[in-house]
């Protein structure tokens, strides 16, 4: 585990990472039949147990300040009704285990379904992080979140995820990159940018650790730095456990959020199928509000307090969103934030 975590303890980390080999990684025992029935529900082909993380264990309902390793589940059933062989664990090596409900996790690009179009989804000049953006296609209109913008030498560039810039690892590079995206009615004549790099996303048994790729700008004077509504972004730090963070997205606005779990091990469905992540940050709504939707994918977010830069938003479910760590990102890329 990446010394991110100097404030978690080596046995958290360690019984985290045991918990994720028996319940994430192909071949770990699929729960039996009443978790089958959970998984119909939930819209999955795979099993109950959704991501493995470090959090702070809750108990009905009140944060108990006592760090634990999460499990989240798509479907939280009382343990009353389980089976000794369907129950989780409460604890291993001694580590205490939380169980949360999270839903099913997808890649939050927002594709044609009727959606209101707010501000962020109109054409800007200059366009700004936190605006609708996504490639062109004659047959697919969509639309994801243009993240930041960030450089590589002299060149500048617009920071996004793989699936909103290159539609899961199947476009060129020199493909066009409009703002707004194609849902929002963006047209070739809004391309601002041209795809210029992705991080292959891995199918299993390969993890994966960042959702991310780079349109290079091709009209400078068309983009600006600072997030809609937040501002620029400051220098990256870590995300920590109950850090409190902000993004502005394509679909859901500003919105508030708290960090629930770091060092955390997800499947999260895409086109091209459900696909294994390493090491994400799981964040949850302030307020009774979802922290993101569909279309807020490639949103960065931000300590609230200081504007640091802590992760690149990419999915998430109706209750939570996962992000990769920022410093992950950057350094896959090998960009700064401009």
């Amino acid at each position: 585990m990446p010394s991110a975590y100097p404030d978690i303890h080596p046995s958290l980390l360690g019984a985290k990472a045991e918990a994720s080999a028996l319940y994430l990684r192909p071949g770990a025992e699929t729960f039996s039949a009443r978790a089958a029935k959970a998984v119909v529900a939930a819209a999955s082909p795979t099993g109950n147990i959704v991501a493995v993380g470090v959090g702070e264990k809750v108990t009905k309902g009140i944060a108990t300040g006592v760090r634990a390793v999460k499990v989240f589940v798509r479907v939280k059933f009382a343990s009353e009704v389980l089976s000794d062989d369907e129950r989780i664990a409460p604890a291993i090596n001694g580590v205490p285990v939380d169980v949360e409900q999270i839903g099913t996790v997808r890649a939050f690009r927002a594709e044609t379904q009727g959606v209101v179009m707010p501000n962020p989804r109109i054409r800007r000049r200059p366009a700004q992080p936190g605006c609708s953006i996504g490639f062109i296609d004659d047959e697919l209109a969509m639309a994801g979140t243009f993240g930041a913008l960030v450089k590589r030498g002299t060149k500048l560039f617009i920071l996004s995820n793989n699936h909103v810039l290159a539609n899961e690892n199947q476009l060129p590079a020199g493909a066009a990159i409009a703002e707004p995206g194609t849902l929002d009615h963006g047209r070739t004549t809004d391309a601002i940018a041209k795809l210029a790099q992705f991080i292959e996303l891995k199918l299993p048994p390969q993890m994966n650790r960042v959702d991310a790729a780079l349109a290079e700008v091709t009209k400078p004077d068309a983009v600006s730095r600072d997030i809609l509504f937040i501002g620029a972004p400051r220098t990256p730090a870590a995300a920590r456990i109950d850090m409190i963070v902000q993004k502005f997205g394509r679909t859901t606005s500003y919105r508030a959020g708290r960090v629930i779990s770091v060092a955390t091990d997800v499947k999260v469905g895409y086109d091209i199928g459900e696909l294994l992540f390493e090491n994400q940050v799981i964040v949850q709504g302030l307020n009774g509000q979802a922290f993101s939707a569909a279309g807020d994918s490639g949103s960065l977010i931000t300590e609230r307090t200081t504007n640091r830069a802590v992760g690149l938003l990419f999915a998430g479910s109706s209750s939570h969103t996962i992000a990769n760590h920022v410093e992950d990102v950057l350094a896959a890329l090998r960009v700064r934030l401009a």
